[in-house]
């Protein structure tokens, strides 16, 4: 590259090759959002040796009105560290200046900043139009720190495309065990309040995590939950053994309509803040470690033992709790059936399933990212964030193990409460060989 060419412009360049190649979409938005962060604090540090100086880059000072003393002298390295990860920015060298250049954004020796960088993934992936883009960039840092039209216009058809294949893809490959159904608001529609987006992910027969479904919703009703369900149901996904949820009301009805023979389990976490919600504070340290040792190293083996042990424990801890905090106590009795179905499971998948805290903390990702925008431009940039950000973190969510012993017990589950197991593709396979063979012979 020409010696001439500036490190903003260079970082174009970048990300016009990036988007110019076949990679994996995927891969390429997590290095464009990594490249946006670059651009545009290399091109907000470029701006403001601009106006430190009085003039522009190769502008000479004898034609720049506000010129003042001092030059640009090559540049040196310099590290940030960001969300999307460490960047290098071409700090500028300057030198015969009458006062030393101090960076308003990065300051003397700041090594670590979040709100640019979080402007530019959130620009970039939360499906806007070109304009909406190029305007969020240049309300930022002006116009020379965008990027081009033809760029902006890539990025955001790849990403509609994909989202739009993600939400109508066939499920039926995925053999399901595991359901995780949560929800997080966002605003996105002028005039209203904060909306939810309804989100499905599992974990297969495999132990592998699959983010399944998003939709939006006016509110997390029966409705809205129930057409979620239905939807994946009919994109060919198998009935699951255990869904893993909040307690809902709307939820609740719409697993009772569509998904009535599954068991259920509710979060042990979001049981636990409703809990110590009911308890005075200087009590809720005490409450909460007893709360949770009613579900911690239990040695029974997986099945109805284990779940005796745990109502054991629950019983005592509202004999203890009862009458100081009968309204605490009564968030753990009430529904305690389904506070222990995980128990059920295999011991190397409990702690997986019996909360939802993983989709949780990445709506927090996402909400992180869409309060520096403010209201989201409508319900199809809220879904085109929330599966941006769901879909990159997914590639590192972890699944569970399944040795021999987890699969039997699965497989005996599944017969018990759903009859006869959903046939493997292998299976599938070798009874389709067998009907042809029947019928060539007829």
């Amino acid at each position: 590259m020409a010696a001439r060419v500036s490190p903003t412009e260079q970082i174009r360049v970048q990300i016009d090759e990036l988007f110019a190649g076949e990679d994996d979409l995927g891969k390429r938005l997590e290095e464009v959002a990594r490249l946006g962060a670059q651009l545009l604090l290399q091109g907000a540090l470029e701006a403001e040796v601009a106006e430190f100086l009085g003039r522009n880059r190769y502008e000479r000072r004898v034609r720049a009105k506000q010129a003042k003393a001092g030059f640009r002298n090559g540049y040196s390295s310099l590290t940030v560290k960001t969300a999307a990860g460490p960047i290098t920015l071409a700090r500028p060298k300057l030198r015969e200046t009458g006062q030393a250049f101090a960076s308003r954004l990065l300051g003397v020796g700041v090594t670590k900043t979040n709100a640019l960088e979080a402007l530019v993934i959130a620009g970039f992936v939360r499906g806007l139009s070109l304009r909406d883009v190029e305007a969020t960039l240049e309300e930022a840092l002006g116009p020379a720190a965008t990027v081009s039209r033809s760029t902006v216009s890539r990025i955001c058809e790849a990403i509609k495309d994909e989202f739009d294949a993600f939400r109508w893809a066939d499920l039926p490959q995925i053999e399901l065990e595991y359901l995780f159904v949560d929800a997080s608001h966002f605003r996105m529609h002028q005039g209203a309040k904060a909306e939810p987006v309804l989100a499905a992910w599992g974990i297969d027969s495999q132990g592998k995590p699959h983010l399944l479904g998003l939709e939006p919703g006016a509110a997390e009703s029966t409705d809205a939950w129930a057409e979620l369900l239905r939807g994946l149901l009919a994109r060919g996904l198998r009935v699951p053994l255990l869904i893993i949820s909040d307690g809902g009301a709307g939820l609740l009805a719409a697993l009772e309509i569509v998904l009535p023979d599954s068991l259920r389990q509710r979060c042990l976490i979001h049981r636990a803040w409703n809990l110590l919600a009911k308890v005075p504070k200087h009590a809720q340290a005490k409450v909460k470690a007893e709360y949770w040792a009613i579900w911690n190293d239990i040695e029974e083996e997986p099945g109805e033992a284990a779940v005796l042990e745990a109502e054991r424990r629950a019983k005592l801890f509202a004999a203890k709790w009862g009458k100081l905090y009968p309204a605490a106590v009564a968030c753990l009795t009430e529904d305690l059936e389904h506070l222990t179905n995980y128990l059920r499971f295999p011991r190397e998948h409990q702690k997986r399933i019996r909360h939802s805290n993983l989709i949780e903390r990445t709506f927090g990702e996402s909400r992180r990212r869409v309060k520096v925008i403010g209201r989201l431009p409508g319900e199809r940039s809220a879904l085109s964030l929330v599966w941006a950000v769901l879909s990159r973190a997914g590639r590192g969510w972890r699944g569970v193990e399944m040795n021999p012993r987890a699969v039997r017990l699965l497989q005996e589950l599944r017969r018990e409460q759903l009859g006869r197991p959903a046939p493997h593709k292998e299976e599938v396979i070798e009874e389709e060989l067998i009907e042809e063979a029947v019928a060539s012979a007829a």
